[in-house]
This record gives C-alpha cells, structure tokens and sequence, in this order.
C-alpha cells in the first residue's frame, strides 16, 4: 500500500467519528497497537527533539524499505507517533523524503492540538524524514 493509499484509509477512519473525543479515544487506542521499540533504543539518542513528551524512534533498512519503532511517555503523543508510522513504515525512502502530510490537516488533527504538541507532531514528522534521508543517502 503507498503512503497514500495510507493517509487516505486514516482520512476515511477519523471520519466515522462525530466528535474529537472519540478520535482521540481512537488514537489513544492505535498508540496501545503501535509496534514497541525495544528497550536498548529508548535513550537519548533516539529521543526526538521538540516534543514536549518523550518520544523514541528507531529505524531499520530492510529490502530497502523503512521499518520504524516507537513508543512514548504519554497516550496522546504514542497514539499520533502511531498514526506516522503506519503511514511512513515499510515505504522506500525516496518516497517517505517526496510524500506530502496534508492528510493531518484533513483529519483536523493539528488544529486540535496544544501548540506545544503541534510543534511536538512537526518534529516527529522531521525526524522521521530524516531517517528516510540518512538511508537514502545510504542507497544512493
């Protein structure tokens, strides 16, 4: 499935809900399935920056294609980390670096953030592109 193929299924799921109580119940819940990074890459190296919470992050180059891992301190934050790795997560660098994330807007999302976690969303977005640049850069 391509990135937005992706954004698009998430755009169609946050719009089975009436109110923002239920998407956010509904992200708490894709937090609670997102695929655990191991505990050997929560440190500070693998902390992103700019998020108010703590967020780790680690990727992987498998058959070219990013696998990312993730996990955080609040239920909030791990539910939207969740929602950028099913989009971003076994997809060509190339595409992740290219990908447009217009689907945030569409879903409402940043403007039903605290700033603080808007500017948190913006630097879980970076980090991931920058993994996807790294290992672009790798396969170049």
């Amino acid at each position: 499935m391509t990135i937005a193929e992706k954004q698009q299924e998430i755009v169609a799921e946050f719009a089975l809900f009436d109110d923002w109580m239920q998407r956010y119940e509904y992200m708490i819940e894709l937090g609670k399935s997102l695929p655990l990074i191991s505990a050997e890459y929560k440190n500070d190296d693998h902390i992103i920056k700019g998020c108010q919470s703590k967020v780790w992050v680690h990727a992987t180059l498998n058959d070219d294609k990013i696998a990312f891992t993730a996990d955080s301190d609040a239920i909030i934050t791990k539910g939207i980390i969740a929602i950028l790795i099913r989009v971003f997560s076994n997809q060509h660098p190339k595409e992740i670096l290219t990908s447009e994330t217009g689907f945030i807007d569409e879903i409402g999302l940043k403007e039903h953030l605290s700033p603080t976690r808007a500017n948190g969303l913006v630097s879980m977005i970076k980090q991931l592109k920058m993994y996807a640049l790294a290992y672009q850069t790798q396969l170049s």
